[in-house]
């Protein structure tokens, strides 16, 4: 999701910032802009959904950009610059997302943008994004066809050379989940729901072509409205349907009323989602009846990685309001990689942006690679995260307990 902390100083970090010499300055073609310091100011976009159901999440990936640059910006980083953050909200709309993409292209003091967290927002902003050489990084997309296609089954084709993802994708994450459901779980008959988004749909079918391969039975499908809070119907089709266990692709706001509807119908058997689902808001939508419930996420709990540790504690002395929540580490990751672009192109031209700022820095981008909050943080040739590690969570006594870490095995 991708649709779904801060930590790094990663070992580029703690080694020390380069010592680029010259201040940058820009013209008409460039980015960034002189600071009344004499440095240049360099500005990362941040879209993300920052009011509405999603928005535990959004602020979430939007505290978290702005941590990297405050540590970047402390340590001197990249000397002469200094970053800041602009941050929109998409409402986890595409058609406020595309707008937001607009905007972020007409400031050109944005040398890149972290987000969003929706798949389907993604779809939307990629072409904008891409005409103007902006480079995107997305923490939570996890939809495969934005970096592999629409026919990423049978032949993946890059799409847009400008988007990259911290985040693994579906094409793992829903085997990755089915394996555990059939092989650890011992569940053998599902019943599969989605909302009908890039994402949930996506998901969904990931889930089911492995769980079927592994010999588990689909006895019922049906796809729900995302607007809406009333799952009786489906509920009842769960519970008729003889099913041991549900998946579903999609989100907490209608993950949670859904998980609780169904164990109302009569049908005691867990809602298994993607990283979607896996926030505390859905604990609380669902109550009680989410006890024993699974979600996958991608990468390993931030609060158990040696590397996220200096997030952690660099988050909480900040005083943001809101957790950093499912995407906290990969959002600073995000932003770091923007940063490490940055370095690179500011060194390479004389300790100066160059003209051609923008294009510079997404070309830039295909090679980072650096020791991050989430573990390694590198991308292959379609701008996918080489890290493909995601782990299982289940609620216990009303919170999520990591339960298994692993990577899909194909």
């Amino acid at each position: 999701m991708r649709q779904r902390s801060l930590i790094a100083i990663t070992a580029a970090l703690a080694a020390g910032a380069l010592t680029l010499t010259a201040c940058g300055s820009r013209d008409d073609n460039g980015g960034g802009s002189d600071s009344d310091n004499g440095g240049t100011k360099v500005v990362i976009g941040v879209d993300a959904p920052m009011t509405g159901d999603l928005s535990a999440m959004g602020l979430g990936i939007k505290n978290s950009a702005d941590l990297a640059t405050k540590i970047a910006n402390e340590k001197k980083y990249v000397d002469g610059v200094t970053f800041e953050i602009q941050a929109l909200d998409d409402q986890g709309q595409p058609s406020a997302g595309q707008q937001n993409a607009t905007k972020f292209v007409a400031d050109k003091e944005v040398l890149g943008v972290v987000g969003p967290l929706n798949s389907s927002v993604g779809e939307s902003m990629q072409k904008v994004f891409d005409d103007a050489k902006l480079v995107q990084v997305s923490p939570a997309n996890t939809g495969p066809s934005l970096t592999q296609g629409p026919d990423w089954r049978t032949k993946k084709v890059r799409q847009y050379t400008s988007y990259f993802r911290t985040a693994t994708t579906d094409a793992v994450q829903g085997p990755f989940a089915a394996q555990y459901v059939y092989n650890d779980y011992k569940k053998k008959k599902v019943f599969v729901i989605d909302d009908k988004k890039t994402y949930g749909a996506g998901l969904a079918a990931t889930f089911t072509d492995e769980f079927k391969k592994l010999g588990g039975k689909v006895v019922g499908t049906e796809h729900i409205n995302p607007d809406s809070k009333d799952f009786s119907a489906v509920a009842t089709k769960v519970k008729n349907s003889g099913a041991d266990v549900v998946y579903y692709g999609g989100e907490y706001p209608q993950a949670g009323p859904l998980s609780k509807q169904i164990k109302e119908a009569g049908a005691k058997i867990p809602l298994v989602g993607g990283d979607g689902i896996k926030d505390p808001a859905f604990i609380k939508l669902a109550g009680p009846a989410s006890e024993g419930d699974l979600a996958t996420l991608v990468g390993a709990p931030v609060e158990d990685i040696a590397s996220a540790k200096q997030f952690v504690t660099d988050y909480k002395e900040q005083g943001y309001k809101e957790d950093y929540a499912a995407y906290g580490g990969y959002s600073y990751d995000s932003a770091w990689a923007i940063i490490e672009a940055v370095k690179k192109v500011v060194d390479d031209n004389g300790g100066k942006l160059p003209s051609d700022a923008r294009a510079k820095v997404t070309a830039a981008m295909q090679n980072v690679s650096f020791d991050g909050v989430t573990g390694k943080v590198s991308f292959d040739e379609f701008g996918d995260a080489t890290n493909k590690q995601l782990t299982v969570y289940a609620v216990k006594n009303g919170e999520f307990s990591a339960v298994e870490s692993g990577t899909y095995t194909g």
